[in-house]
């Protein structure tokens, strides 16, 4: 028995020893449990740290804003993170601003707020880079499954020595002003200056037409500033797909390979700004595919004068009339007209966060604009969440913006190009002017000629004046005074006759700029201010004499 079993036991130490070594114990576990229930829910505020993790569930901290905020300031060192946290304007930070050897900024509404006392150094911003992707041709970078975006400055040698690091939302109801349109499957072409929203509201109308509407729809990303940084999009664009463009040269590429390749029913494109991609566009919208695109400008009128963008108002052409049809118009025998169909059905001109100036039929307003009419636009303004609709061209009829019998109305204080804001000290007018002198007086009737309507009243909201001081006509005959672009007026010398026989006095800018307006509306309204009497042209001067003293504004 002894004997049999020693063998045996042998037997067995050999397989034993034959068998692989056991794992160490400081190797890595090969499981990580996805719940963390111990980890209290990250908030902004001291002490804030710089990774999240991974909930429970399908719902991501990346989708919480607070999380996603977070995220931002990560990238921050300590002590200006608890700068950044402790401001009661947190919620609404726009971007955090760091400059190599300067103080670093953060930029609220309310305006700039320095968030360290010590300058900026090299090591700053090398934590900053750390934690972002690769930055691209560009020159930008983002955080995975966010919004925000950071823009490197670079030396001559190509090192980082700043950092703009913009925080993006994505903001529920912010195209709740156009959803008559996106449900009626118009193309939209988005209009604004930098910093007004025209990227919100675009992954907001990619939201609605994928989770609303069940569309197929496909944004071309150039910059992941709509569906956010990484492979994963953020979910501020619900169901709709993303394809990424490696390089800003290769969009228009992308564009057609998006329509070829996916079979969708809506593409979203963000920042027209080349004439290949305004070709691609108008290929993709000739094939019945409904377009929604962004381009930067102030209105339509500025597209008109883009001959890179022109494309997508149709074109326009220089066409020479017989000489029956130039005097039955009135105009001269060379004409500027639109060349074809526009790529856009409705043109959208964004004034302000609240604010929207809606073309719906885009082909009429730029023919308006080159004959020199008015366009028919609409003016729609939010308010408490509400949809709320004005129109120009006549009374408003909608029952449901009556309240109580009155036309409800709300002022939009906040101007709609923030980059003249430095200039507004310009445009002041003086404070009884503003205030208190236009209660017992009419309001000043105005006749455009060449000029928008949309310029003139940013221009009006520029000065601070009450809405009621100036009401814009389209019968010269009701008007106090015209308004007019040179070079429009020296070609038609009728309204110059017009005016003169219903002594209006003439004030003529050089350009359609926003500035040279508000200088002009000024230059009027300090006339209409001095008295009813001087203001009359038929006293003291005429008219061809008010416009050679008003050519230079």
């Amino acid at each position: 028995m002894l004997g049999f079993t020693l063998p045996l036991q042998l037997r067995c130490c050999q397989h034993l020893s034959q068998q692989p070594p056991l794992p160490s114990p400081i190797s890595p576990k090969p499981f990580y449990p996805p719940v963390v229930p111990s980890v209290p829910r990250p908030r902004i505020g001291p002490g804030l740290c710089a990774s999240f993790p991974v909930l429970s569930g399908s719902v991501f901290p990346e989708d919480e804003p607070d999380v996603e905020l977070g995220r931002l300031l990560s990238l921050l060192p300590e002590e200006m993170r608890r700068r950044v946290s402790d401001h009661a304007e947190l919620p609404q930070l726009i971007e955090v601003v760091m400059d190599l050897g300067r103080k670093p900024l953060a930029r609220f509404p309310s305006g700039d707020f320095v968030i360290s006392e010590y300058p900026i150094t090299v090591q700053d911003i090398e934590h900053a880079t750390a934690q972002v992707g690769d930055f691209a041709v560009d020159n930008r970078a983002g955080i995975s499954r966010t919004l925000h975006r950071i823009s490197a400055i670079r030396n001559r040698k190509g090192t980082i020595i700043g950092l703009t690091c913009r925080a993006g939302r994505a903001i529920s109801g912010s195209a709740m002003l156009l959803q008559d349109l996106i449900k009626d499957g118009a193309s939209l072409l988005l209009i604004g200056p930098p910093g007004v929203g025209k990227t919100t509201i675009i992954r907001e109308i990619a939201r609605m037409l994928a989770n609303d509407y069940k569309k197929r729809v496909m944004i071309v990303d150039t910059s992941n500033e709509i569906g956010g940084d990484g492979d994963i999009p953020h979910a501020g664009i619900g169901n709709a797909r993303r394809m990424q463009v490696p390089n800003s040269d290769a969009q228009h590429k992308v564009l057609i390979e998006a329509v070829e390749n996916h079979m969708p029913q809506v593409i979203v494109i963000d920042e027209i700004g080349t004439k290949l991609e305004a070709m691609a566009a108008s290929t993709i919208a000739q094939r019945g595919i409904q377009l929604v695109a962004t381009a930067h400008g102030i209105t339509i009128e500025n597209l008109i004068m883009n001959p890179s963008l022109e494309m997508l108002v149709g074109g326009i052409q220089s066409v020479t009339l017989g000489d029956e049809e130039a005097s039955r118009r009135g105009v001269q025998k060379t004409v500027l007209e639109r060349k074809g169909p526009s790529t856009f059905s409705c043109g959208v001109e964004i004034i302000s966060k609240t604010e929207l100036r809606i073309h719906r039929s885009l082909e009429a307003t730029v023919d308006a604009i080159l004959s020199g009419r008015f366009p028919n636009v609409e003016i729609r303004k939010m308010k408490s969440q509400e949809q709320e609709e004005i129109l120009d061209d006549g009374p408003i009829s909608d029952s449901s913006l009556q309240k109580n019998g009155e036309i409800m109305f709300e002022e939009v204080t906040k101007g709609a190009d923030d980059q003249t804001s430095q200039n507004e000290s310009l445009f002041k007018l003086p404070v009884d002017l503003v205030e208190d002198s236009w209660e017992h007086k009419s309001p000043l009737g105005l006749f455009c000629y060449g000029i928008l309507d949309a310029t003139v009243i940013q221009g009006i909201k520029q000065l601070k004046i009450n809405d009621a001081a100036i009401q814009l006509t389209d019968n010269i005959s009701e008007a106090n005074a015209l308004l007019a672009l040179q070079s429009k007026l020296k070609k038609n010398p009728g309204i110059q006759a017009a005016a003169k026989s219903h002594d209006i006095p003439i004030y003529v800018t050089k350009t359609s700029s926003l500035e040279h307006v508000t200088k002009a509306v000024r230059a009027l309204l300090s006339d209409y201010e001095d008295g009813i009497k001087d203001f009359e042209v038929s006293d003291k001067i005429k008219s061809l004499e008010m416009i050679d003293a008003l050519e230079v504004i």
